[in-house]
């Protein structure tokens, strides 16, 4: 056979393919109409890793390499769900880190809404003009963002998944900009301390903001070479600015957790993390007879994090990351037994672990 006939029988194959994939996208576009008449969440995270498994064992079947084909797979699911409608409200600009992370966790065929405020993302949800949100909730180097744990307090939504993206910092201005002529620096207050050393050394004056992208958009609108934001990359490209320098964080392991909220959790997959939320009676030993409680299921406890309940000073609510699922024997046991020992206590939801790929 001709490298004619060969090229010709790769070309009729990517036309199967490519008329296979479409098949697959309007069949998802009915499953996701079905969910939003029955009220369910469009993102199936359970089933997309049932998928996934599979097509790993087929691609081992076949003596291809899984990680490759899976690759293949995550951009056919991103462009399925975009098919299927699904609008992502997150806090800042477009080019925000969260807004990436929304891609990241989405995949790039959905639609942002950008929110001005945290409380606004969960108000979008919430209200439905948005079927998920996507809130930073701790950063590796600064800690937690404690008005995301506030609000998940208050709210009746639930965490449905989790991701985390790595942040690199760019100090960007107007292309007239050079480094010695920036006084000013404008950005997120978290963004101004995870780059606290550069800052420092290079003595400008720090203008905080309530974002990272929409820094960069507002000094766009200052036209002035005197003055800089800090943001990531991506930003930079949006706004047509100039990065004056990559990676100005202070630490290179400087990677944001995001929850991301509908207004129900994710089913069980088997390889699931649980966030609550509660207080206990003000005594001594309150909190570690808590505690014991998942030591004795022998449930490994990820995170634990207090907040004042802004009810009464020195009163505190505590929240629980842990793995295993709500729906789990063990852990729905280890439950019941929680609500006992506490004074109040909310599920604010069970998903999958977030796995880097």
């Amino acid at each position: 056979m001709s490298i004619d006939d060969l090229r010709k029988n790769i070309d009729d194959i990517d036309t199967q393919i490519v008329r296979l994939i479409a098949e697959r996208i309007r069949i998802a576009e009915k499953i996701g109409e079905e969910k939003r008449e029955l009220g369910k969440t469009v993102v199936d995270i359970t089933r997309e890793q049932m998928v996934l498994r599979h097509i790993r064992d087929l691609a081992q079947e076949a003596q291809l390499n899984a990680d490759d084909i899976e690759r293949v797979y995550h951009l056919i699911m991103a462009a399925t769900r975009g098919s299927q409608g699904i609008f992502v409200s997150f806090q800042g600009e477009t080019g925000a880190y969260s807004e990436e992370a929304a891609y990241q966790y989405f995949g790039t065929a959905i639609t942002p809404v950008p929110c001005n405020s945290i409380e606004d993302v969960f108000i979008t949800v919430g209200k439905g003009e948005t079927q998920y949100g996507i809130i930073p909730v701790e950063n590796s180097l600064e800690g937690s963002v404690s008005q995301s744990y506030d609000l998940l307090a208050d709210s009746d939504l639930k965490v449905c998944g989790e991701t985390e993206l790595r942040v690199i910092h760019c100090l960007i201005a107007s292309n007239s900009a050079t480094l010695e002529t920036i006084r000013k620096v404008y950005s997120h207050p978290q963004a101004l301390a995870q780059c606290r050393a550069f800052l420092k050394r290079m003595k400008f004056e720090l203008i905080p903001t309530y974002d990272t992208a929409g820094s960069v958009k507002m000094i766009k609108q200052m036209e002035s070479p005197e003055v800089a934001a800090i943001a990531s990359a991506r930003a930079a490209d949006i706004y047509g600015m100039k990065i004056i320098i990559r990676g100005i964080e202070d630490n290179p392991y400087n990677f944001t957790r995001f929850f991301i909220l509908a207004r129900q959790d994710s089913p069980a997959t088997g390889d699931d993390k649980t966030s609550i939320v509660f207080s206990v009676t003000h005594k001594p030993g309150s909190l570690s007879i808590f505690l014991n409680v998942l030591a004795e299921k022998k449930i490994n406890l990820t995170k634990v994090e207090s907040r004042p309940t802004r009810r009464k000073p020195w009163e505190y609510n505590f929240y629980l990351d842990f793995e295993g699922h709500h729906t789990d024997p063990v852990v729905k046991e280890a439950l019941e037994m929680l609500e006992e020992k506490s004074i109040f206590l909310k599920l604010l939801g069970s998903y999958p672990k977030y796995r880097r790929r």
